[in-house]
């Protein structure tokens, strides 16, 4: 038996809408990203959403957006993809990174401690779709305190008047926050739409907007698409109107719009998510945590408690007392039986480039014992009960065995 780790979820449905697009002659962006944007707005309850080409191309132009620069400091957790750092050094600015918490996301205790008068943006991350504790990030930036030390350089920033938070949500679309959607709490919200995520455009991405009220959403939005235009007065699918090619560029923007070939695919994914593929994911979850449960090297991933619940991207097992070399063992021993398998994440400060830039892995130990630990089990509507099992058995026959090993 095989299994692959995440492979996209294509039905008919989904190759319809493609088929359509294609149909139609456009294909670039138009009606169907416009679409998108409006499932994403009624899914998360923000004020207005953007579609971009990736979540990295997402969080420059927001960080762009805000003014961003040499010499500014963005707070990230340790323990991410790379591109929430990346993001941050494209525009120049310095990445500030700090631990995590045994769930996994970022520590406010940390990010408080953290901030400067340097300090712009906090970019929390929803590690394996389970949302962090934005109460406490949000009472650290509303403090009379903390917006005494903020410095603001830019239109935007003088605005806001305060550090602003951009939720890094790639994991997260459908998670739960108070019984709301987790999308809806932070200043800016990024998703994620690549092949691996809960919806897929195969590749791109959404901000969604949910600013405070001295922003007008629907001003901000106009200006962003423009953005995402290279600055550009008129889109293509308006300028292809008869008597519409005049344009101007307004501003020095960037080039990373959706097209509408990528928004058919997760217009079709996010029609049926919340009923259907998000409740597929959850099923899966609890099946893996009924399987595990009773072995005593079971650590169970945050899932769902009082405030939040998780959408459930990921399964990130975590075996207790055992060593990064050990977990690299069960992994091999879990390849061997062709069930692929994840690691989320290899610590930034592990990489050769934060490693140059003297980011020290030392200075994160609670990244580090996570990241040690956890292995990324294949969650999917696709999986059978069967592969379920098959996978749960080859699991636990790894970690077992691996115990023995150890004991001899």
């Amino acid at each position: 038996m095989k299994i692959p780790f995440a492979p996209p979820y294509i039905d008919q449905n989904v190759i319809d809408e493609v088929l359509d697009t294609l149909n139609s002659g456009w294909i670039t962006s138009g009606p169907k990203v416009k679409e998108l944007e409006n499932e994403i707005c009624k899914l998360t309850g923000c004020a207005a959403s953007v579609c971009v080409n990736s979540w990295t191309s997402g969080a420059i132009l927001m960080l762009k957006w805000f003014g961003v620069k040499e010499g500014d400091e963005v707070i990230i957790p340790a323990y991410t993809y790379s591109a929430t750092a990346l993001s941050v050094l494209h525009c120049g600015a310095t990445p500030v990174m700090v631990d995590i918490e045994d769930d996994f996301t970022i520590d406010p205790v940390k990010v408080k401690a953290a901030i400067t008068n340097k300090t712009k943006i906090i970019m929390p991350v929803d590690i394996a779709g389970w949302p962090c504790n934005y109460e406490a990030l949000i009472s650290i930036i509303e403090d009379n305190d903390i917006k005494k030390m903020f410095v603001a350089s830019s239109e935007k920033q003088e605005k806001l008047g305060r550090i602003l938070l951009i939720s890094d949500a790639a994991h997260s679309i459908g998670a739960k926050y108070h019984n709301k959607s987790a999308a809806s709490i932070c200043d800016i919200t990024i998703l994620s739409f690549h092949a691996v995520k809960n919806v897929t455009t195969a590749e791109g991405g959404c901000v969604c907007i949910n600013l405070p009220v001295q922003f007008n959403a629907l001003d901000e939005y106009q200006y962003l698409k423009l953005y995402t235009l290279n600055g550009q007065s008129k889109d293509a699918f308006t300028k292809s109107k008869l008597g519409g090619w005049k344009y101007d560029i307004l501003f020095q923007g960037l080039k990373i719009n959706m097209p509408d070939l990528n928004a058919a695919i997760g217009l079709a994914q996010i029609r049926i998510y919340d009923n259907k593929l998000l409740v597929s994911r959850k099923e899966m979850a609890l099946k893996y945590c009924a399987a595990f449960e009773k072995y005593s090297w079971f650590i169970k991933p945050p899932l769902q408690d009082s405030t939040r619940e998780s959408s459930y991207h990921l399964f990130p097992l975590r075996i207790d007392s055992i060593s990064e070399s050990q977990r690299d063992h069960i992994i091999d021993e879990i390849t061997k039986k062709d069930i692929a398998v994840n690691v989320h994440f290899i610590p930034m400060p592990m990489m050769s480039l934060f490693k140059s830039l003297g980011f020290k892995m030392e200075d994160y130990p609670n990244s580090y014992k996570q990241y040690a630990c956890e292995i990324s089990l294949p969650i999917y509507p696709q999986l059978t009960a069967e592969q379920i099992r098959y996978i749960v058995n080859a699991v636990i026959e790894a970690v077992e065995n691996q115990f023995a090993l150890s004991n001899k």
